[in-house]
């Protein structure tokens, strides 16, 4: 992948750590690490949960001075997604308890005590506004997303065209990336962008990658507009389904989020040292997942692709490639 022609970042910006920066809620590519989201203490949350997540958590690729500011933001995020998603409360009462963590979250903004519901969450992410300074309307657009998909899901209501789809992504993806970007004091609108791009991509790869296991759960995330354009059924997303429209309908996405990911790919290169390595992996780890889908002919809806140890050589070998475009 070429990666020249673009400016380089103004000397004395410090590397993004990749991986958790732009994966830090969307669960990216890399080597798989479990991981053990701790209960909330609430009525309504589940069991702990054990996630067994797609890229390791303060990577060792991250300096170590940023590794528990990455690692509170992961918390945050985690926590809130399992508020929204885990265990069977009702919507309404997943909806309660995700505004009680907001207001913990503005508690805690403003220098103020919190509930005691999430002290392993809310302490540890209180020292990181205060050292970091975080913008904290990046923290809320998480859970605006993550109260979204509580209502999408419950009233089944679907996207109503692509550009709602892409207004959600700048929600519940875009955030991490620009939360990272900030611990490293980069601001650069290039960089911010394109940073957007690949987290984009990565949350459209995760949707067309995770059909087969979100479409029983009553999520769809194909658009309405989309879905008609293609003569696209509800029924030809059933398991059994060999449906030709569904296929071209998931091809063409796949091809969008490709091209997205391509354009946010020059980040990675412009990045130095480690933290810029790892970025490239990301990059990679979503495109690989993308010939993933391919390879499936692009019926997840049946089956769900995923990324072993065996894909990592394949990756590296990209990676360096991107060093050297």
């Amino acid at each position: 992948m070429d990666c020249s022609g673009d400016e380089a970042i103004t000397p004395g910006f410090k590397p993004v750590p990749a991986t958790v920066a732009l994966h830090l809620a969307q669960e990216a590519i890399s080597a798989p690490t479990p991981v053990t989201t701790p209960p909330a203490n609430t009525h309504t949350a589940s069991p702990p949960v054990d996630h067994y997540e797609n890229f390791p958590v303060a990577s060792w690729l991250c300096p170590p001075h940023l590794r528990p500011a990455i690692a509170a933001i992961y918390h945050f995020a985690r926590t809130s997604d399992d508020l929204a998603d885990e265990g069977d409360a009702s919507a309404e009462a997943r909806l309660d308890t995700l505004a009680r963590y907001r207001s913990d979250l503005v508690a805690i903004a403003s220098d103020q005590a919190h509930s005691g519901q999430w002290p392993e969450v809310f302490d540890p992410l209180r020292e990181v506004l205060r050292t970091f300074s975080l913008p904290v309307p990046l923290l809320a657009d998480l859970l605006d997303a993550f109260a979204q998909d509580v209502r999408y899901t419950a009233g089944q209501r679907r996207y109503r065209d692509d550009a709602e789809l892409l207004d959600y992504c700048t929600r519940s993806a875009n955030p991490v990336g620009r939360l990272l970007l900030h611990l490293y004091g980069i601001s650069d609108d290039l960089s911010l962008k394109q940073s957007d791009q690949i987290c984009t991509a990565l949350q459209l790869i995760n949707f067309w990658q995770d059909i087969s296991t979100d479409v029983p759960r009553g999520r769809c995330y194909l658009s309405q507009q989309a879905m008609a354009a293609h003569g696209v059924l509800d029924a030809d997303l059933q398991p059994g389904s060999h449906s030709e429209h569904a296929t071209r309908l998931i091809a063409a996405y796949a091809k969008s989020a490709r091209a997205l990911m391509q354009a946010g790919a020059p980040l990675a290169c412009r990045i130095p040292g480690r933290a810029g390595w790892e970025l490239r992996l990301v990059v990679q780890g979503g495109l690989r997942m993308l010939d993933k889908i391919e390879a499936l002919r692009f019926a997840t809806w049946r089956s769900r692709p995923k990324l072993t140890a065996w894909n990592v050589p394949v990756m590296l070998w990209r990676a360096l490639w991107m060093r050297q475009g």
